[in-house]
């Protein structure tokens, strides 16, 4: 153990220099060129910033990960088996990967082979619809792909992961496809690539999963039973309980009940089985509940008006005007139950899910469709931070992929009213410049330390420390910038880079 300004921590192989990650050669125009990782990545290009930002950056490299909104399943750590192989584990469960392959399905640089998601592993919901099933002909499309990705933050994560993770030898290409896949088969069938020696590798604290309301967390209670409980916890997930008009809600409703041990017939029994959920996920250790609307609306209903539309849908007859109002009281009755029981409520709205009906039809949900929306907060929060925005239980975190909003809507908001936080910049603009804007569009409004810290949301576990990695390199850079330009001291600049990547994600997500 060490400490780095202040902060305990096990410095651990993920950044370990190697010969690889130092090289910086020219590519051999003649043959494949072996995979290398720039020292020097996502730092400001002015020689002078740069040279501030890798002395930040070092501050901050072997820190500790705080991964509390991530989407990785408790059950992967519980079994701690080897991961199948390099396709299963990287391409097909990859929603960015597998959209931007299929995006050039049927122009001048289609991957052979990829008309749709089914031709890179994805299952189809239909049993009819063949998907491909040979993970080596996956892996080679993929490669094939490879130049797609330039410019992109997939590409900084795969580099980043097959690097230091998988100590690949080189490029993906058409050509190097079959070489990378033999060299990954081998590697991951060591012991020290299982999940759970991955997880000290990569110095993993605490890691978050995300959970649906009516989930028994059987795996978190057997991981807890073996002394994993205060490192991998549960995220309360109630979104298909909250949307009437979806088509699985009444049986959704009926898991919930299930789950709580009592009948929900009525909306009171309803909120009844919620709160008990709720209670369950906190005895097994969880911080945040986590919510996906489309909007930001938060206007409560009367109980009466409430109790009817939940009548309504369990008969499947509630209109979308309904749903759509009962949807925004129940991001109000959430926050008021986080003021009980203290769960942060996390809230990421303006994503427009399974745009292509047809593809939702055909393959089903979550399979690379979803579209940013324009969404607006101010008027939306307004009824639920009038309520319980200076609550001395309640903290919200607000996540966006409308960067209009950060230094119009968000940063005054999060400026203002105690209970409010700023995530991260999240999804779609998890890339270095919306870092970078995201900081530049804050800062001067909300400070750093009305910010959630980072947080990764991802599915895909090899490349947590390559997302971490990413966001502290971006902000040493913007913290350098402020040290070049006489804003900040080097040591203020320091401890706020620690701040940012350590403390204040402990801080967003306390322990109940």
């Amino acid at each position: 153990m060490e400490t780095i300004n202040g902060v305990r921590c096990k410095r651990s192989q993920r950044s370990a220099p190697t010969s690889r990650s130092t090289v910086t050669a020219r590519p051999d125009p003649t043959g494949p060129r072996e995979l290398r990782l720039d020292p020097d990545r996502a730092f400001p290009a002015e020689p002078g910033v740069r040279s501030i930002a890798r002395e930040i950056h070092a501050a901050t490299a072997d820190l500790p990960i705080v991964a509390m909104h991530g989407h990785v399943e408790a059950s992967l750590l519980r079994r701690d088996e080897p991961f199948d192989d390099p396709a299963r584990l990287l391409v097909t469960p990859d929603h960015y990967l597998v959209r931007m392959l299929v995006s050039q399905a049927g122009g001048a640089r289609a991957v052979p082979g990829v008309t749709g998601p089914h031709d890179l592993g994805v299952r189809s919901s239909d049993p009819a619809v063949s998907h491909e099933t040979d993970p080596r002909e996956i892996w080679r499309r993929f490669c094939a792909g490879w130049p797609l990705f330039r410019g992109t933050p997939t590409r900084f994560w795969l580099e980043h992961t097959l690097v230091s993770v998988l100590d690949s030898p080189l490029r993906p290409s058409a050509e190097t496809a079959d070489e990378i896949y033999d060299h990954l088969v081998e590697r991951l069938a060591k012991p020290e690539m299982r999940p759970r020696a991955l997880f000290e590798r990569f110095g993993i604290e605490i890691l978050s999963t995300t959970d649906p309301a009516h989930a028994s967390l059987s795996e978190h209670k057997a991981l807890a039973a073996e002394g994993w409980g205060e490192r991998v916890v549960p995220t309360f997930r109630p979104d298909p309980l909250l949307h009437v008009d979806r088509p699985g809600w009444v049986e959704q409703v009926r898991l919930l009940g299930e789950a709580a041990g009592s009948p929900v017939d009525t909306y009171p029994q309803y909120l009844d089985a919620l709160r008990t959920q709720r209670a369950a996920f906190v005895a097994a250790g969880a911080r945040a509940t986590d919510h996906g609307h489309l909007r930001a609306d938060t206007t409560p209903l009367d109980d009466v008006t409430a109790g009817r539309i939940f009548d309504a849908a369990l008969r499947r007859s509630a209109t979308r005007a309904e749903a759509e109002a009962f949807s925004a009281h129940m991001l109000f009755q959430m926050a008021a139950m986080s003021c009980e029981d203290g769960l942060v409520m996390q809230l990421h709205p303006g994503v427009l899910r399974d745009h292509d009906r047809q593809v939702h039809d055909r393959l089903g949900p979550d399979v690379g469709y979803d579209i940013p929306t324009p969404t607006e907060y101010v008027h939306g929060l307004r009824p639920l931070l009038e309520a319980f925005g200076h609550h001395p239980r309640f903290r919200v975190v607000l996540f966006t992929v409308d960067e209009t909003v950060f230094s119009r809507e968000l940063a005054p908001l999060a400026g203002v009213y105690p209970a409010v936080r700023l995530g991260a910049p999240w999804w779609f603009l998890d890339s270095p410049d919306a870092m970078r804007r995201y900081r530049e569009a804050v800062t001067e409004t909300a400070g750093f330390y009305n910010t959630s810290g980072f947080v990764d949301d991802t599915r895909a576990y090899c490349s947590i420390p390559a997302r971490h990695d990413l966001a502290r390199r971006i902000d040493a850079g913007y913290l350098a910038r402020l040290v070049a330009e006489g804003r900040l001291e080097q040591d203020e600049a320091t401890e706020t880079a620690v701040d940012l990547a350590y403390r204040l994600p402990r801080e967003t997500y306390p322990a109940l």
